[in-house]
């Protein structure tokens, strides 16, 4: 290793680093912390250690998760070069469907594409005949295998300081490595053994959830769920935020809140808006399959990380009753960030990777005011009419006016921050609109009709159709998630080929620039699945990655000559 001074430890080429969980958060540490690596010409080895075989149907195989990939992720990791592939794809949502005692509102996706796809963790819970090629988890471990990490399938049982390292102890061997990541989840024994060599860690706070699948006939769960994710703000005790996910032959019930048990679960599913969504015949309490009452974080870790040493994911900070992906991936490139470019030693983590924890924490303590507010409207019945209404309204008119809707949809995905969140809610407009409609007449929420037919991210285009026209003006920036396009230049009615792109390659990027015009036209070539990224999305990826704009800036030299040569 490289000391720059007494307390500086830097990575340097032969420096080997231990990965102990091979879920998202390890996996997202291992594959940017791979790559940025390259960038700077260093040559590392990372052994990620996870026992669980996420190929395995049922518990052995699951990672305890509702598996809901938010649309801003999506759009992060296709920018990141990370497409998730359609066999991984449960279902494209594109609504959300939200569930009072008095009725029902159709929040539709604000940007009219398929950009949140729920997933299963391992390759499915009991009953399923998935493939090992579906799971969420193992598509990742398989990226980082790529990129170069090697896989262990063992079990670490301890961690001791050694000399100029930490030990890993295995059942039968032991290996020193210069830096050890722990993403492993909310296990108390694991939580345990880190607290060993980082003794100021004090593990986050937790409480239970439930997650269970409902096995369902595909076709039963497009007519009754179509590709919306239901969200209830029923008052049930001790459940804060309740939800049924559709997948392809499975349904997920996802409740959290104060330590779910058993018998709120019964209670939950004898709510007559959750029994309707179902067949008749259908007895909700015996068609779980699969169920479990994992651990949730409920407040942030002190001080996950040390000399050598660092936390990630569920086992340092999380987004407040949100899905963990987002956080794993927040956390596991903040901590790649900080070990590659800055250093492994406590006072380096510091500075670069504990501000990212600590943003995670002041933003959930905004995210548990909402969710206080949320309660007092659960609790309210003339309040939770008006909410409803206030979307109704929103929906059936022009978009530039959903600050409900959008303040909504916000919350459900895990799109945005919980401050932003609230700064829509602060909107005196959604005020005023929300105080009329709390004492409005009864407005009846309309039908819902989505298109089911596609697992795919963004929108399909058909052979031959236009995706962007000369001449037209555009501010987002494309990316191929399956097929090819091409590009050609229009002049004097005549039409000159530049370029054909293909799966992982984007398009547009001068829109995210400048307001001009677009300056060619891009059609599909045969069926081609489009996602487009916004502004706001690529500029944080920019921010979090300042290579990205070089790599971007590369792409646009290339293509400048290429055209050159053909015009």
């Amino acid at each position: 290793m490289k000391h720059q001074s007494i307390n500086k430890i830097e990575l340097e080429d032969g420096s080997n680093i231990a990965v102990i969980g091979g879920g998202p958060a390890g996996s997202f540490f291992t594959y940017y912390a791979l790559g940025f690596a390259q960038r700077l010409g260093i040559q590392i080895t990372i052994d990620v250690y996870e026992a669980k075989n996420f190929g395995k149907i049922g518990a052995g195989g699951c990672n305890h998760c509702g598996g809901i990939i938010s649309e801003s992720l999506v759009q992060k990791l296709s920018v990141d070069g990370i497409l998730i592939p359609k066999q991984v794809i449960q279902k494209s949502i594109n609504s959300y469907t939200l569930h009072i005692e008095h009725g029902k509102a159709i929040i539709q996706t604000p940007s009219q594409e398929h950009r949140i796809v729920s997933v299963f963790r391992g390759c499915g819970p009991k009953g399923c005949t998935g493939q090992p090629g579906r799971s969420f988890d193992n598509y990742l471990l398989g990226l980082c295998e790529k990129k170069g990490a090697n896989i262990i399938r063992k079990r670490v049982s301890g961690l001791e300081r050694g000399e100029n390292g930490v030990l890993v102890k295995l059942e039968k061997d032991t290996k020193e490595y210069d830096f050890v990541v722990g993403g492993v989840g909310l296990g108390k024994k694991s939580l345990n053994m880190f607290k060993e060599i980082c003794p100021e860690f004090e593990p986050p706070k937790m409480t239970r959830a439930y997650i269970g699948e409902i096995s369902m006939k595909k076709e039963d769960i497009s007519s009754h769920f179509g590709s919306s994710m239901h969200v209830f703000l029923l008052d049930v005790p001790k459940v804060t935020f309740g939800a049924l996910i559709p997948k392809e032959n499975f349904v997920t019930l996802v409740l959290l809140g104060n330590d779910i048990n058993e018998e709120v679960v019964h209670r939950f599913l004898d709510e007559e808006k959750v029994k309707t969504l179902f067949p008749d015949s259908m007895v909700l309490k015996y068609s779980l399959l699969c169920k479990c009452f994992p651990f949730i974080n409920i407040k942030e870790a002190m001080s996950p990380y040390s000399d050598r040493v660092v936390l990630i994911g569920d086992s340092a900070s999380s987004k407040l009753y949100k899905n963990g992906i987002g956080a794993a991936y927040i956390t596991g490139r903040a901590a790649a960030k900080a070990a590659v470019f800055e250093g492994i030693d406590k006072r380096s983590l510091e500075s670069v990777y504990a501000p990212v924890c600590k943003d995670l924490d002041r933003d959930n303590r905004v995210g548990k005011f909402i969710f206080f507010i949320t309660r007092m409207i659960q609790k309210n019945s003339l309040l939770k009419k008006g909410l409803l209404r206030t979307v109704i309204k929103e929906q059936n008119s022009d978009r530039s006016k959903f600050h409900m809707s959008l303040a909504l949809w916000d919350v459900f995905t895990g799109s945005e921050g919980y401050r932003n969140i609230f700064k829509r809610f602060l909107s005196l407009s959604l005020f005023f609109a929300y105080i009329r409609n709390i004492f409005s007449s009864v407005v009846f929420p309309k039908e819902l009709h989505q298109k089911t037919n596609s697992n795919g991210i963004g929108h399909l285009y058909g052979n031959g159709e236009v995706i962007i026209k000369q001449g037209s003006l555009g501010d987002c920036l494309y990316v191929i998630q399956e097929g090819r396009v091409e590009v050609v230049l229009e002049n004097n009615n005549e039409e000159v080929k530049i370029a054909e792109l293909g799966k992982s390659e984007f398009f547009g990027e001068m829109g995210l620039f400048e307001s001009d015009v677009r300056s060619c036209t891009v059609r599909a070539l045969g069926e081609a699945q489009i996602l487009t990224i916004d502004k706001k999305n690529f500029y944080e990826s920019i921010q979090n990655d300042a290579s990205l704009a070089y790599r971007l800036l590369e792409k646009i030299s290339h293509r400048l000559r290429e055209a050159n040569k053909k015009l």
